[in-house]
């Protein structure tokens, strides 16, 4: 079996979550993927949501050196070391189960003339009250502005411009009358992920 070694900050929990993606606990180690999306017909754009159930297990604890070994659903086995700002580890013993919820959303728009821009990024973290039992919620959001820097209507693409000169071709639904397009308006691609981590006994 694999061992790695991850080291926690402020966003406590999150790398578990991440490394139980990356693989695949009941006692045996289980994943779960859903997707959906939604939209407007005629309307450029649309709103897609992932979400990925993850339950590991925790196979050996270090309250002292604040080590835990967590086994993912394919077997491979991470060491964590949990930092001070990390509370109730004390709690976790070995057996426990890890299961974690990611939410992943993206949202693409044409952006309406005179509307605001934000491009940036916020984040928010909520760890459980002291002597409660462990978990934890992150969310993480990112908005960028790409410009339309040229439209195809014979195979009905569009070619996005985003920060950087980065540019992308994607198709457009069949549905969006692209006579309507035009190069330089600002298309908003908004992503934002939730991970909800908690802890609890087999």
């Amino acid at each position: 079996m694999k061992t790695k070694i991850l080291k926690f900050t402020t966003l406590a929990l999150m790398p578990l979550a991440m490394v139980a993606l990356s693989s695949c606990s009941s006692d045996k180690p289980e994943t779960e993927r859903t997707s959906s999306t939604a939209y407007q017909a005629g309307v450029p754009g649309g709103i897609r949501v992932d979400v990925t159930k993850v339950t590991a297990k925790v196979t050996e604890i270090n309250h002292v050196k604040r080590e835990m070994t967590i086994e993912a659903p394919d077997g491979v086995r991470t060491t964590a070391v949990a930092s001070p700002d990390v509370t109730n580890f004390e709690q976790i013993q070995a057996g426990d189960r890890i299961n974690a919820t990611i939410t992943q959303e993206l949202v693409v728009h044409l952006r309406k003339p005179g509307a605001g821009k934000s491009d940036s990024g916020a984040a928010v973290v909520a760890l459980a009250p002291e002597g409660g039992k462990p978990a934890m919620v992150t969310a993480h959001t990112m908005e960028i502005t790409a410009r339309v820097k040229s439209i195809d209507l014979q195979n009905h693409k569009a070619t996005l411009e985003f920060p950087g000169g980065r540019t992308r071709t994607v198709a457009v639904r069949p549905d969006v009358d692209l006579t309507k397009a035009k190069v330089g308006q600002e298309f908003v691609v908004r992503t934002t992920e939730t991970v909800a981590i908690a802890v609890e006994k087999p």
